[in-house]
């Protein structure tokens, strides 16, 4: 079984022989673009020669790649969970939100009228093809009741007179259960950030500022060299986030399933904002701090390069500036658009063919479409609880209360907030990467 170390020496062993390959076909067009001519690789030896020959060789390479970024993905998830596991209370359900007051009855079954109860018998079927000789008797175990109800609705056996919905009884439209959601961003980064719970309105920890390591060969006798370290403590702020809404007291209990609908709205709309926060915020009171607006983040200008040139040279930089292992990207779906539609000089594309839906992942990492930030900058990042954490002082809390005239008026506010702060224990392995 390999180790996530050993996956990710894996990983990087074959990203920097996919950039080898990249880097030989590149060229630059009349107009000052780059793009890639793949009959000049030679790094794959005699036996890969022609564009379509090192493309599906490309391919090949991007699909060890992914397979190498999944099992790292998923090792370094089982590690989240093993720590979130230590460190955090599970979240214990919350009580119902009062309002609801069980469900309608069902509706009764349907009583037959007398005259379709007679239709349906054998014996009066013959006896009408006989020509109806003498008599003949029926008798029914029913309530006198029901046949007298049916009867107040004219369906009488024999009845001539013609009903239509037009004249008649107009048929009930149904209409179908649940809803159709609106459209709104779903959540798309604090799903990888590490997650922590904090009894504390700040979170402070020491950040070692100062490491200069002064080992030197010596002589016998000499004066030993002097190492210097120093520490800085950091503190970062728990912020507020909030919603609420006003509801009347018959919308919850006419409807049983708004208390539920109510409570998950507010719940979802405060994690969308924090979703929000934790990339873009900037750091003004009451807002978090987002990763981009931190002080000491790296950054990556695109200049002429492709944008795959960009985000493997901002890998770079998250590992000899930070020395940290880059584990996603985080781009708007409009630039990672253009990555996966990327072709050679003739026509082939790099990202795989448009009748596979092709994985969302670059130079091994997982992608994260990110719709928070505008399109043309995008970021690379080490997604790992020793450089990044999101600290919950309290998870998302739902409340019921009156405000003003509400008791006298019959409605109630549902509010919903939750505090939490972000930190970024080591700003330069996180990248922004700009001009996409």
């Amino acid at each position: 079984m390999s180790t996530l170390n050993e996956v990710r020496e894996k990983l990087a062993a074959k990203q920097d022989e996919l950039k080898k390959v990249f880097d030989e076909a590149e060229v630059t067009t009349d107009s000052g673009e780059k793009s890639y001519d793949f009959n000049r690789v030679k790094s794959l030896g005699d036996n890969v020669r022609g564009s379509i020959a090192v493309a599906e060789k490309v391919n090949q390479l991007d699909a060890e790649l992914n397979e190498l970024g999944e099992k790292a993905d998923k090792l370094e998830a089982a590690e989240r969970a093993a720590k979130a596991l230590a460190e955090r209370e599970k979240v214990r359900g919350r009580p119902p939100m009062p309002g609801g007051r069980g469900n309608h009855p069902s509706e009764a079954a349907r009583m037959k009228s007398l005259g379709e109860m007679l239709a349906e018998e054998k014996a009066y079927a013959e006896w009408i093809k006989r020509g109806t000789p003498g008599g003949i008797d029926f008798s029914y175990d029913v309530l006198p009741s029901d046949i007298l109800a049916k009867g107040m609705q004219i369906e009488t056996l024999l009845t001539k007179a013609l009903m239509s919905t037009g004249s008649g009884y107009a048929p009930e439209s149904m209409r179908l259960p649940g809803f159709v959601d609106a459209t709104t961003r779903p959540l798309q980064l604090i799903d990888i950030i590490p997650m922590s719970q904090t009894s504390q309105a700040a979170i402070k920890y020491m950040e070692e500022t100062t490491r200069t390591h002064g080992a030197a060969e010596t002589a016998e006798g000499g004066t030993y060299a002097e190492a210097t370290f120093a520490f800085t403590e950091r503190s970062s702020d728990v912020r507020k986030i909030t919603d609420s809404l006003p509801v009347t007291d018959e919308q919850l209990d006419d409807v049983p399933m708004m208390s539920g609908y109510v409570n998950g709205r507010l719940t979802f709309g405060v994690r969308q904002r924090l979703d929000t926060q934790v990339y873009v915020g900037n750091g003004t009171a009451p807002n978090l701090r987002g990763i981009v607006n931190v002080a000491g983040i790296q950054t990556h200008a695109r200049g002429a390069d492709p944008v795959p040139d960009a985000f493997y040279k901002a890998m770079t930089k998250v590992r000899t500036g930070a020395r940290a292992v880059p584990t996603h990207h985080v781009m708007h779906p409009e630039d990672w658009q253009g990555v996966r539609l990327m072709r050679t000089t003739d026509g082939v594309y790099i990202w795989g063919s448009p009748s596979e839906s092709g994985p969302d992942r670059m130079w091994g990492l997982s992608v994260v479409q990110a719709e928070a930030r505008a399109a043309g900058a995008g970021l690379v990042g080490s997604f790992q609880p020793a450089f990044i954490s999101a600290f919950e002082r309290s998870g998302v809390d739902i409340q019921v209360g009156y405000t003003g005239t509400q008791f006298v008026e019959g409605k109630r506010t549902v509010r919903a907030d939750m505090r939490a702060a972000l930190v970024l224990f080591r700003p330069p392995a996180f990248v922004d990467v700009t001009g996409l």
